[in-house]
């Protein structure tokens, strides 16, 4: 299995926008198309494609975010897998690759990320990760989570 994180570019901004999740999640996490739109007012967020053979599965969009009495944070601030490869465990392959990844390029030793609580799903995806939750909430009132490495 070849898995790859590729930047979202024109060519494969279609099949990013192509992206879909179930009616019962899209209360949790925005658009592709709404992402990408954030992606161009905050230059932080890159966005990326997640791949498996070739074909595109899902979406994420991180960042190093600074911060002003402290060094900045390396957030996980997106991620979906589309709703036709839900439940068929790339949630844990893309999740255990971004880590990787953002641990490549950013030589961190934290991950953020944020999520409403009744998200149970992400809950438990990143649980299985070993996010916990670190008191703090992000400025939309959802609950950070924290990774240390």
């Amino acid at each position: 299995m070849n898995i790859e994180i590729r930047e979202v570019t024109s060519e494969n901004l279609k099949e990013v926008l192509s992206l879909r999740i179930s009616e019962s999640q899209k209360s949790y996490v925005e658009s592709t198309k709404q992402c990408l739109k954030d992606a161009i007012e905050c230059n932080c967020y890159r966005p990326a494609g997640l791949y498996k053979d070739g074909s595109i599965v899902g979406f994420a969009m991180y960042g190093f975010f600074p911060r002003e009495k402290e060094n900045g944070r390396v957030w996980l601030d997106r991620y979906l897998i589309d709703e036709r490869f839900q439940r068929k465990g790339f949630g844990n392959i893309m999740l255990e690759a971004l880590i990787m990844h953002l641990i490549k390029i950013y030589n961190c030793n934290e991950i953020y990320l944020s999520l409403y609580e009744d998200n149970q799903r992400a809950l438990h995806l990143y649980q299985k990760f070993d996010f916990e939750f670190n008191g703090e909430l992000d400025i939309n009132g959802k609950k950070v989570m924290v990774k240390v490495l």
